[in-house]
This record gives structure tokens, C-alpha cells and sequence, in this order.
């Protein structure tokens, strides 16, 4: 079984954010492979599904982006499962908007969810490393990740979400390089891919990033964020 994580916070107020575009791939892996709906499990909502012939168990910890790994420790423990039958979907300011790598193991480069995933879980796992770009303020970056996607990002964040969301049945093979490739070919069909470097941009003041849980209101930001787009190009 493959064990399929998104990150991000729970509750509506940030739904949208950046730091959610995790929460949004999986949420529209969901739908589209037509997983069952989602249940609170593990400190976490958690669905079930296949995506091929492999069983796969999609998860959103609820726990807040800091105290990740914790919920998906829980699963691993109880399916028995090893850090190489996770693959983690997550934002990455280090890569430019519209941009994605696929990586195995290595550090964690101060993103709070993979320094908990690896307290708890080792560093061994697969990851997808969701471009969002960075502010041009170094000392900005909470308030930037905590901020919400604009109306010019829908015209990359859609049509790669579809594609991650296309191509998922690869993320169960042992080389996840040709979830790479059938997500770049998809991609290439829409829209040309912009630089490797992302471009600092502004980042408006937000509180930083929340320690405690709230109540988790449920919800498909990325239906919310497709439907959003399609208003905009009538």
C-alpha cells in the first residue's frame, strides 16, 4: 500500500493558502480517481482508494503544518508501512510557480512539515516539491506561505494541479520519474513552464503560522479555486 500525504493547515481561513497546495493536489486526486470520502482517523482526514491496481490511502493531517509527521507516524505504525511507501505533496519556495521536482529523501530546508515528517518518520521518503515561489523579503516568508494564491496564479495552478492529479496512478510505481514525465508532457500541452528561478514577489502581512488546532472546516479549495478561474475567462 502506498501512503499518499498532503500538507497544509486545516480550517477554511486557510484553505487557499500557498502553504496549502498539498491539501489541494490531494484533494483533487481524490476526486478525480474517485476515492471514498474522507474520514477522521489518526489526527487526520484520511480517504481510500486505488489508483491503479495498488491500494493507496490518501491523508491530510489535521494537526497543523509544524506537527505533521505525528499523524502520519500514527498510519505507518498501524498499516505496517515504511518510510519508501510515503510520498509527501508539498509547497516549495525554492522553486519558481508552476514549477515541480520529484525527490527522494534529503533535508528539509526550514519547511516546518518536513522537519516534523522527518522527526518522526526519518528523512527516507518520497516527496513532491510544489513550486509557489518566494517574497523578495527574506524575513517575509511566513506571511508569504500563509497567504493566499491571486487570481494570476490560476493560470499555472490549475492546469498543474490537473496534471498532478492526471498522472497520480504513477505515484505507486518504484520509480516515481515516470509521474514526472506524464505530468511535463501533460503540462507542455497547456502552457510553457516559466524559468527554474522563482521570481521574489511581494508578500502581504499575515499572522504567522498557527501552533494550535482549530476546528477543521471541510472543503475543496481547488474546486473553489477552478471555479474562480472559469469566471474569470468569461
Amino acid at each position: 500500500m502506498r501512503l499518499i500525504v498532503g500538507l497544509g493547515n486545516p480550517g477554511s481561513e486557510y484553505a487557499q493558502n500557498r502553504h496549502n497546495v498539498g491539501f489541494m493536489a490531494v484533494d483533487e486526486i481524490v476526486r478525480r480517481h474517485n476515492f471514498a470520502a474522507y474520514k477522521q482517523k489518526f489526527n487526520a482526514l484520511i480517504s481510500d482508494g486505488r489508483l491503479g491496481t495498488e491500494k493507496v490511502l490518501i491523508m491530510k493531517p489535521q494537526t497543523f503544518m509544524n506537527l505533521s509527521g505525528q499523524a502520519v507516524g500514527e498510519a505507518m505504525r498501524f498499516y505496517k508501512l515504511e518510510a519508501d511507501d510515503v510520498v509527501v505533496l508539498y509547497d516549495e519556495i525554492d522553486l519558481a510557480p508552476a514549477k515541480f521536482r520529484i525527490k527522494f529523501g534529503g533535508g528539509v530546508a526550514g519547511h516546518n512539515g518536513l522537519k516534523s515528517m522527518s522527526q518522526h518518520i526519518g528523512n527516507d521518503y518520497h516527496r513532491v516539491r510544489i513550486g509557489v515561489g518566494r517574497p523578495v523579503q527574506k524575513n517575509q516568508v511566513a506571511n508569504y506561505v500563509l497567504g493566499n494564491f491571486g487570481k494570476a496564479d490560476l493560470d499555472w495552478l490549475v492546469p498543474l494541479l490537473d496534471s498532478i492529479a492526471d498522472a497520480a496512478p504513477k505515484l505507486t510505481l518504484e520509480k516515481l520519474n515516470d509521474f514526472k514525465v506524464a505530468v511535463e508532457q501533460k503540462l507542455a500541452k497547456t502552457a510553457p513552464l516559466e524559468e527554474d528561478k522563482p521570481k521574489p514577489v511581494a508578500a502581504k502581512k499575515k499572522p504567522t503560522e498557527p501552533r494550535t488546532p482549530k476546528t477543521v472546516k471541510l472543503g475543496n479549495p481547488f474546486a473553489a479555486l477552478k471555479k474562480l478561474k472559469d469566471k474569470l475567462g468569461d
